[in-house]
């Protein structure tokens, strides 16, 4: 790896991250109506048997979400019906020794996750939609992604767009709340910038570009997560389904500007462009 600030090690059970290589984070969803693969994985045996690919192909953790957070069209679901979707994936995959993290914005059904063996929480908001979420997240001694997005809900998030926060503001915003949270919590803490979350193409190249910059100022490991969105389309002219070999150009430029994990749908077409990457470049793999 080249020379950067090294955050501490975070240990998940079978998984330590020491920061020595780039993590790559699966995306398991099962929702119905998720932008890029809703249905695929919403029935329980197929999610657990995706979730089971996606640590074979080279996925460090495996990120369950029960409720679609796309900018258009989404339905929002009740802390119990999303738990139900959740639960039993998140505890099949964990009694087989995979790390896994709840993609949740709620308390409750962070709390369901955790006890069934959920070890990271990944909050889009931030905490902006439930404040009880950094909590139970805390109590719970699991590792928080503090996601960055402007707004009380969905809507609000999306309606940002209009005016776009750029770096210095999400820096701003989620320096502001690393400092709100439990101390004891801090130092398990994984910054995201929420791409696409309420910005547009200027603004998620930006954040790329600077990731490792954003890590230094906040002291804590950065996950980026350009997978299949819109603004790939917009630069590429692919529809979603056509923009793994384009999530693979922004991680790496993630990479290349200091980020720490890579949050993709297509585990199987970064992981093995990342290895080769790292042996270019000289670094572990």
């Amino acid at each position: 790896m080249p020379a950067r600030d090294v955050p501490a090690p975070i240990e998940l059970g079978p998984v330590r991250l020491d920061w020595s290589r780039v993590y790559v984070v699966g995306v398991l969803n099962v929702t119905p109506d998720s932008f890029s693969d809703g249905g695929l994985y919403a029935d329980v045996e197929a999610a657990i048997a995706r979730g089971l690919e996606l640590a074979a192909r080279g996925a460090h953790l495996v990120d369950v979400g029960g409720e679609s957070t796309r900018p258009q069209g989404a339905r929002a679901v009740s802390a119990a019906e999303e738990a139900e979707r959740v639960v039993p994936v998140i505890r099949a995959l964990a009694d087989r020794g995979i790390a896994v993290s709840i993609d949740t914005t709620k308390a409750e059904v962070a709390r369901a996750a955790l006890a069934a063996g959920a070890r990271v929480v990944n909050d889009i908001a931030g905490g902006g939609f439930d404040p009880d979420i950094v909590r139970a997240t805390a109590e719970a001694g699991a590792v928080y992604v503090l996601g960055h997005a402007r707004g009380r809900n969905l809507a609000e998030v999306h309606a940002s767009e209009a005016d776009p926060p750029g770096f210095d503001e999400v820096a701003v915003d989620l320096a502001g709340r690393l400092d709100a949270m439990p101390e004891a919590l801090r130092g398990r803490v994984i910054a995201d910038p929420g791409l696409g979350f309420g910005k547009k193409t200027p603004q998620n190249l930006e954040l790329i570009r600077r990731s490792g910059e954003l890590g230094r100022r906040l002291g804590v490991p950065v996950m980026v997560g350009p997978s299949r969105k819109r603004f790939l389309g917009e630069l590429t002219g692919l529809p979603v389904d056509k923009r793994d070999a384009a999530t693979v150009g922004a991680c790496l430029a993630a990479v290349d500007a200091g980020a720490h994990l890579l949050r993709v749908h297509s585990v199987e077409i970064l992981a093995p462009a990342l290895k080769v990457y790292e042996a270019c470049r000289g670094w572990q793999v």
